[in-house]
């Protein structure tokens, strides 16, 4: 009998040994995916609207969530669908629209797809020639964000004040995704990585390029988080989908840093105890006055104000 009892004891120590990351992973470092989609109103490079395709692709990817850009809702030209509801019900996801503008009897704007209902839902007006927003999703572990920034570079760089802003309210994860129409190398994108760390590779390699997508040539689309939550990015890909829509979609596959986010959530005050001396808030302005409740940098490390 004490030789069965050893012989199983052994079994599951070797199992415990030859698995270290998958126990790690499913008890300390969570992990999510992440995906952004531009789906042109449903419309593929033939013009021809099919939600089935869009839906094929994202079911493949299994996502936790999705952002979408060139939404419509109840618009003539994709035969007055609502295609947020439509595609979450395709794929068994909740879904929220964020309209942008009004459009032919309905409205267009970009989407939250995702596994669990939100906490709360917020769609905050940006810059825009054409109306833009910023759609964003309370979950109880994290913050997920999508928007479809403006083609002027004035009205790109004016919106990022107002995503920094509401990146600060938040005492979790935030993760922020879309078609943001600059390359990598613009003004705009070396701003948002002095506050945000940027999860997809944005080297200039045509694997990471995402538009146009039958022969992508240039990276306008992007996946972010605010920088000391996410301790690695597993995977980062731009899908090989040059047909169903006129970007590509990318997805990325990141592990938190629980031990990171445990210590900001219990975190009792910042700054010196309230009074502001040499902090800096996520926008990197010093602060004078007592800090609100929210979430600042102090030592380089972010702290919480309750």
């Amino acid at each position: 009998m004490t030789r069965i009892r050893f012989f199983f004891a052994s079994l599951m120590l070797a199992c415990l040994m030859s698995c270290p990351t998958a126990f790690a992973q499913s008890q300390d470092a969570p992990t999510l995916r992440l995906m952004t989609y531009n789906i042109q109103h449903g419309a593929g490079m033939d013009d021809v609207v099919d939600l089935d395709r869009q839906a094929a692709i994202i079911s493949n990817a299994q996502p936790d969530f999705v952002g979408l850009q060139e939404v419509d809702s109840v618009v003539k030209r994709s035969g007055y669908i609502d295609e947020a509801a439509a595609l979450g019900k395709k794929l068994g996801m909740h879904a929220v629209f964020g309209p942008a503008i009004p459009l032919s009897r309905g409205k267009y704007g970009v989407a939250v797809l995702s596994k669990k209902t939100p906490l709360s839902v917020r769609n905050i007006p940006l810059p825009g020639a054409e109306k833009r927003t910023l759609l964003v999703c309370e979950f109880e572990d994290c913050v997920f964000a999508t928007t479809h920034l403006d083609l002027e570079e004035a009205n790109r760089l004016a919106s990022l004040p107002i995503i920094l802003e509401e990146a600060a309210r938040w005492e979790k994860p935030f993760f922020i995704c879309g078609d943001w129409n600059d390359k990598p190398s613009s003004q705009l994108i070396t701003q948002i990585k002095r506050n945000f760390r940027v999860l997809n590779f944005i080297n200039d390699s045509n694997t990471n390029y995402t538009f146009p997508a039958g022969t992508p040539k240039s990276i306008i689309d992007y996946i972010a988080s605010t920088k000391y939550f996410v301790k690695n990015v597993n995977s980062s890909k731009v899908l090989n989908e040059p047909q169903a829509s006129d970007h590509r979609p990318v997805v990325v596959e990141v592990m938190l840093d629980q031990d990171y986010i445990t210590r900001v959530q219990s975190a009792p005050s910042a700054c010196n105890e309230g009074r502001g001396n040499g902090c800096f808030d996520l926008a990197g302005r010093r602060m004078e006055e007592a800090p609100q409740k929210g979430i600042y940098i102090q030592n380089r490390k972010k702290v919480a104000v309750k």
